[in-house]
């Protein structure tokens, strides 16, 4: 039988750390059926920091790498950064496979756990991209919700510079402030999504939820 065809996008240069190799590589061996390859171009995230947000050459950017996935065979794509949710929404529109960001199941089951929902971030793009997943999320559900939001922008440099443990030490300061106010965090980065520190609430991260709604689309595909 063929196998089925996974596109990954993303926009950092170091997504092998951050993607392939914690997340990807194991999960390919559990899904032998399924072979995927990867589109990188790290001037979307920089252009997105340096605007604070997608401008309209990124998300123009990110709908040619959809449609560039399709060409190359894709079955479904997945975009793995944050920021880059409303581009790969509006890409999605375009394309004839299934497109999705790595945060929207993450999202989804946010609002499923709770109505006051906490987001901890570390890159100034990243909270406003979070908020609107969980607000198109909650509209689709037919619920209200509440979001608290902390950054810390320090952690990130710390991550940038490869100082793992002042990175993580940030991270769980901001989880321990925030959890008293809310009933659920998500952590919508992939730089976040190997956190562990327990939390009095649930604590939802990106990257294995990802990649389980990526099998759930291939699943539908026929071969």
């Amino acid at each position: 039988m063929k196998k089925k065809t996974l596109a990954l996008i993303h926009t950092v240069n170091w997504y092998d750390k951050s993607v392939f190799n914690p997340f990807v590589a194991p999960w390919l061996k559990r899904n032998p059926d399924v072979r995927v390859f990867n589109l990188m171009d790290d001037s979307l995230l920089a252009e997105a920091l340096a605007h604070n947000g997608a401008t309209k050459a990124v998300i123009k950017r990110i709908q040619f790498y959809v449609l560039s996935a399709e060409a190359m065979g894709a079955d479904v794509a997945m975009c793995s950064c944050t920021t880059m949710g409303e581009a790969t929404r509006l890409a999605r529109q375009y394309a004839s496979i299934p497109a999705f960001n790595i945060d929207e199941p993450m999202a989804r089951e946010a609002v499923r756990r709770g109505r006051r929902i906490g987001i901890v971030a570390t890159v100034p793009t990243s909270p406003a991209a979070t908020q609107r997943q969980l607000e198109y999320a909650a509209h689709d559900a037919g619920v209200s919700i509440s979001i608290k939001i902390a950054l810390n922008e320090k952690a990130f440099a710390h991550l940038r510079e490869g100082e793992i443990e002042e990175h993580n030490e940030l991270v769980h300061r901001e989880m321990d402030r925030l959890a008293p106010k809310v009933d659920v965090l998500v952590l919508g980065q992939i730089s976040l999504a190997r956190i562990k520190h327990p939390a009095r609430v649930p604590v939802l991260q990106v990257g294995h939820s990802g990649l389980a709604e990526a099998r759930r689309l291939l699943n539908q595909v026929r071969k």
